[in-house]
């Protein structure tokens, strides 16, 4: 699937379901939060999440101090929603319209979230590119909380298949650049009422 194909279609999917409809909708991100505050423990410490999108992690994030916030998504559309229910808050976010398998960080960060992101890419050569990414992206010391679908968790999501993984697995996709030092189990629960199973894994970069 080229850039601009998955571009369209999720730009498709938050026109026709809205913020609220998409399956992965949390009105509050407890888990994320909880991991966010453990690995990332002061105000100053900046933040990526990629695949944001029109989560509403920026929110939290925000009305808990944090200030070095930025918000990756391939999706405009998605990225406008969040702006807009932000308001003037917005400005305190740098968006960054871009598929991460070809975007190139100009800087790095203590932290890196990911919630259902890459489960989606299903081929080894994005993957082998996020993980690029990835590394780039963390300071030494620094961690990635990255959330899958578990081994029993959806096929398909929004129409599309994805990669399922356990904390072990996850690890070793990633690489030795990355140690797994954290790891739990999710239970999501969709506008529709449907449980997903999710694993979140927390990785901490090796010393470079």
């Amino acid at each position: 699937m080229t850039d601009e194909t998955r571009r369209t279609h999720w730009d498709a999917a938050y026109r026709s379901k809205g913020e609220a409809g998409v399956s992965w909708f949390e009105d509050t991100p407890v888990v994320s939060l909880d991991l966010i505050r453990k690995y990332a423990a002061v105000r100053s410490s900046s933040l990526i999440d990629i695949g944001g999108g029109a989560s509403r992690l920026a929110d939290a994030l925000l009305d808990e101090g944090m200030s070095a916030i930025t918000v990756l998504d391939l999706s405009p559309a998605a990225l406008d929603a969040a702006k807009a229910r932000l308001g003037a808050r917005s400005g305190l976010v740098q968006w960054v319209a871009a598929d991460v398998t070809g975007w190139m960080p100009d800087r790095v960060y203590d932290l890196w979230h990911d919630r259902a992101a890459f489960h989606f890419l299903t081929d080894p050569v994005d993957r082998a590119a996020y993980v690029e990414r990835l590394t780039a992206a963390v300071r030494p010391g620094g961690y990635a909380i990255i959330a899958t679908f578990a081994p029993d968790g959806p096929e398909r999501c929004s129409g599309l298949p994805v990669m399922r993984y356990d904390p072990p697995t996850l690890a070793g996709v990633i690489g030795s650049s990355f140690r797994l030092v954290d790891a739990l189990r999710h239970a999501h629960q969709t506008p529709s009422k449907a449980l997903q199973a999710f694993q979140f894994s927390v990785l901490q970069r090796v010393d470079a």
